[in-house]
Formats: C-alpha cells, structure tokens, sequence
C-alpha cells in the first residue's frame, strides 16, 4: 500500500451484499487510481444503484450481453461503459454471480492528483473555486478526470490499479435519499444517495 494511502483497502465480502446496503455504505468510502505515475484520489459523495431484475433503467434488465456481463458477475468489480457518445460512467459491481446489480458512481469530491484532473477536464492544472467544484461533481466527470475509460472495463477492484479504501460509515442522518438523475425508466426509485450538503455532489 502506498504510505499516502494508509486505510485499508475494501475487500471482496464488502461488495457482494445487498445491492443498496452496498450502495449507502460506499458513501464516504476513498476512490483511488493509480496510474503507475500519479494517484488520483477522492470521496465518493454520490452514488445511484441498479438492479436489473426490477429495474428498468438498469443495463442488465435485458439480460446478459458482451456489453453488461460484468454486472453478471461476482461484486467487486468495475464495469465501464459509454454514454451519449461523449462519456465514460463507471459502476461498482455487488452482489452475488448472476444478480446483475451494480452501483453508478456520481460524484467524488477530489483529494489526490487535483492538478491532473484539472488538466485532464480542463486542459490547465490551475483552477478557479468554482472550477474545483466542477472536477469530479457528476458521473463523466469522474471518469475524464481520472481517466478511466473502456481499457478499466472489468478491473478487480480489490487489485491495485483502481480501488477503495475504508473510512468511517457516514451516519445515516447525514445521507440523503432521492429519485435518480437523467433516466427515463423506473423513475420513482428512490435509489440515489448523496453525503447531505456535500459541494461536490452532481444535483441538490
């Protein structure tokens, strides 16, 4: 473990519960890339969950497919894709082999390799305040200024290259419940979660 990082890495039983227990739980929780040359580093602070046995927005509720198979798979792993033909989202796969369930990362707010995400989202390592809020504050977001693209399709999120350290469980008072963002299907879910007036998170 590098020593910038010194909590302990997330381990495979943490994934593979119950899909919005999982998804609560990863609220606070440190999301890190490592490169090889810079660790990129923040607090998820906005997730939404998906489970297609039920939910209609969700990608495996038309089955498996080379796209999805990945939220077939065993939780703790990182499924990647493309949206709008400009964006890379990425999921963090739970439950157990078969479900199909998988929780969309939102919004992190930065904590490593902020000048390199500014350069990565905005071509320039120095950032205004409001710019800052900007970075990682919606699920394309995170993805540009980590850099994580098709290529992280699939990765062990208990391996090295992207991964979650352990933090604290934000108290339950501090987290706030609503209908998901930009879908057309299954609407009314109330399965988006995000860190109670946190400035980093995608919509209040």
């Amino acid at each position: 473990m590098n020593p910038e990082l010194p909590h302990k890495k997330l381990e495979r039983q943490f994934y593979t519960r119950e899909l919005l227990t999982v998804a609560k739980e990863l609220l606070g929780k440190i999301l890190v890339k490592d490169d090889g040359k810079i660790i990129f580093s923040g607090k998820i602070v906005e997730v939404e969950a998906y489970d297609g046995s039920i939910d209609e927005a969700a990608h495996t509720y038309i089955g498996k497919t080379k796209r999805n198979e990945i939220m077939f798979g065993i939780g703790g792993f990182l499924y990647v894709y493309f949206t709008y033909g400009a964006h890379f989202c990425s999921n963090v796969v739970t439950g157990k082999e078969g479900e199909g369930t998988a929780v969309l990362i939102r919004a992190v707010e930065p904590l490593g390799g902020m000048k390199k995400m500014a350069h990565n989202r905005f071509g320039r390592n120095l950032i205004n305040e409001k710019e800052k809020y900007n970075l990682t504050s919606g699920p394309g977001k995170v993805c540009k200024a980590l850099s994580i693209t098709r290529d992280h399709y699939g990765i062990d999120l208990t391996g090295n290259k992207i991964f979650l350290l352990d933090q604290p469980e934000i108290n339950e008072e501090q987290i706030v419940i609503s209908k998901r963002i930009g879908i057309k299907k299954s609407v009314d879910l109330p399965w988006r979660f995000y860190i109670k007036d946190n400035p980093y998170i995608s919509r209040k």
